[in-house]
């Protein structure tokens, strides 16, 4: 099984190319910034940059709505490939195929944190009660469910 799943912020806009030909293709590549969980002593690096590519009508979709700092949800396939390069050497690559994306948050709170500060979470101890909230009295109307 080939499945990955990655969250995390576009690095850059994505760079869109159109295929050639009767009926082309939109492609789009875009780097997302991984935030790794640990960070070992004196390791400066705390994210991953991961390569992804996207075709047709997801491309088109990160082309129109993705943007530098973009929290995004991925989930694609891991691809490798290698190509000779103008020097005559050969280079590997490995990269996300993206299958499904999706905002990884909202609008608002993107601009609230300037596109690349997490949100604070409440930490356990401030739940109230059970961790459920209470419904008031008389609204079962306006609720979709019974």
């Amino acid at each position: 099984m080939n499945k990955v799943i990655l969250m995390g912020r576009l690095t850059r806009d994505p760079e869109v190319r159109y295929s050639q030909g009767e009926s082309s293709l939109a492609i789009a590549r875009y780097t997302i910034a991984v935030d790794r969980r640990f960070k070992r002593d004196g390791d400066q690096q705390t994210a991953d940059f991961i390569s992804c590519v996207s075709f047709g009508k997801t491309a088109e979709f990160a082309e129109k709505y993705y943007r530098q700092g973009t929290k995004v949800l991925v989930t694609g396939r891991i691809q490798t490939g290698s190509y000779t390069n103008k020097d005559g050497q050969k280079v590997y690559t490995t990269e996300v195929v993206v299958e499904e994306q999706e905002f990884a948050e909202s609008k608002a709170s993107a601009s609230e944190s300037g596109g690349f500060q997490q949100t604070a979470r409440p930490e356990p101890s401030q739940a109230i009660g059970d961790g459920f909230m209470n419904i008031p009295d008389g609204i079962d109307e306006e609720l979709p469910f019974n």
